[in-house]
């Protein structure tokens, strides 16, 4: 895709269309009430939560995409000057309220971009998506990948959330007699703790912005900020520690659970090193229980990102020619090419060998068999070189800038011919 048309989850780049993916801070850092550069497309949830956010942002800006429906965009090529036709389906990421992957296509070829996703294959919702995708694909190869890879690494495995919502109920039983605080962020959970509410008949205590937001989500009866009503409270998960825990232990009794897939990497390595040799086999996963990461909290291996062999079955069945992490790593090697290249569709370099090697690492991991993975030979001078040139036109990677005069000059906008996003 030419440079200039587009921006995914980046706000300060020259763009004549701009789309969000969901409404989590790594991916809004930029937006702001006054904030004018272009249109901004997006779902419908994402289109409320971000002028409740932003109350004075320009509505007019504001173009809403329906889940599943193709829209036509016409946009102008920076360069040539000419007419671009430009195709976009939104589709459900399953991350958090309002999440969505977006599938462009134009001459450039078939693209997707996952923004933060999770592809739990056995969710009625996750199915609904892989056939819109599919649907939208027709067919046609997916030429570039622009993939969450934030758990793409064979030390993280996860169980669906509705057997992590599970345990998170299993341990507040356990403690009848314990006041119960759950770390969560401003945006997502809301499914766990509906879960817990309507199982343990209820309320669930929040922050009082929180309890704006469940109200905006259409969450009216299950939630309140009287404390006095209920024993489970969600607290700001930074506010979850164990100083707060120990403080309020010396009031009433109080345990802290912590939903997260951010804790178990590490929980792993150093307590279980056959973690990171890709040990844990898939159907064990289910019945890892929770751990006692210190004497107030547990820890719940509830996850709204896709785990490692989440990842693997979504890159196998869209097997696209080229894929590429959206989320930088900093402490361990997360990228999708390093593990999941042989399943991509560049046969001029995967030959057959390469592919079984691959294929056979990753069957051993799911066994539970391989001691680590690592590249051959082939593998290894190939990734050297494309990491040297690759540049995501995504989240978080660099693109080149348009001058302002062309941001002006060319503007987005939807084809008369197809319905337009209303606001709501």
């Amino acid at each position: 895709m030419e440079k200039g048309l587009v921006s995914i989850d980046r706000w300060d780049e020259g763009s004549q269309a701009y789309f969000l993916t969901h409404l989590h801070a790594d991916h809004s850092k930029g937006l702001s009430s006054n904030w004018s550069r272009g249109t901004l497309f997006c779902s419908s949830t994402t289109a409320k939560l971000l002028l409740s956010k932003f109350p004075t942002f320009n509505v007019s800006l504001i173009r809403v995409l329906q889940i599943g429906i193709t829209q036509i965009l016409l946009l102008r090529s920076p360069t040539s000057g000419s007419d671009v036709r430009l195709l976009v389906t939104p589709i459900d990421a399953h991350h958090c309220p309002g999440a969505v992957m977006y599938l462009f296509r134009g001459e450039f070829g078939f693209l997707l971009h996952t923004g933060d996703f999770r592809w739990e294959m056995m969710n009625e919702r996750a199915v609904v998506a892989r056939r819109t995708l599919m649907d939208a694909l027709d067919g046609h190869k997916l030429d570039d990948l622009y993939l969450d890879n934030t758990y793409c690494h064979p030390s993280f495995s996860f169980p669906t959330r509705e057997v992590a919502s599970q345990q998170v109920i299993d341990i507040i039983n356990s403690n009848p007699c314990h006041e119960i605080v759950i770390g969560i962020c401003t945006l997502g959970k809301e499914d766990l703790l509906l879960h817990i509410s309507l199982a343990l008949g209820i309320k669930i205590c929040v922050w009082p912005e929180r309890l704006k937001t469940m109200h905006l989500l259409g969450f009216i009866h299950n939630f309140t900020t009287n404390t006095s009503l209920t024993r489970v409270r969600a607290v700001p998960r930074q506010s979850l520690t164990h100083e707060t825990l120990a403080l309020l232990n010396t009031l009433h009794p109080t345990i802290g659970i912590l939903p997260s897939g951010v804790p178990w990497r590490t929980s792993f390595v150093e307590e279980d090193q056959t973690a990171l040799n890709g040990k844990i086999q898939p159907e064990n996963c289910m019945h890892i229980p929770p751990k006692k990461i210190n004497p107030f909290i547990y820890s719940v291996r509830y996850s709204d990102h896709s785990c490692f062999l989440e990842i693997h079955e979504f890159v196998k069945l869209v097997r696209p020619l080229n894929v590429t992490g959206s989320v930088p790593s900093s402490s361990f090697y997360t990228n999708p090419e390093y593990y999941f290249g042989h399943l991509c569709g560049d046969d001029q370099f995967w030959d057959a060998a390469c592919r079984e090697f691959r294929n056979e690492l990753v069957e051993n991991f799911e066994g539970g068999q391989s001691d680590h993975i690592l590249l051959c030979q082939k593998c290894f001078r190939w990734k050297m070189k494309t990491e040297s040139r690759r540049k995501c036109i995504g989240s978080r990677c660099r693109k080149g800038r348009v001058h302002a005069i062309r941001r002006r000059q060319f503007g987005a906008k939807i084809a008369h011919y197809e319905e337009s996003g209303a606001l709501f």
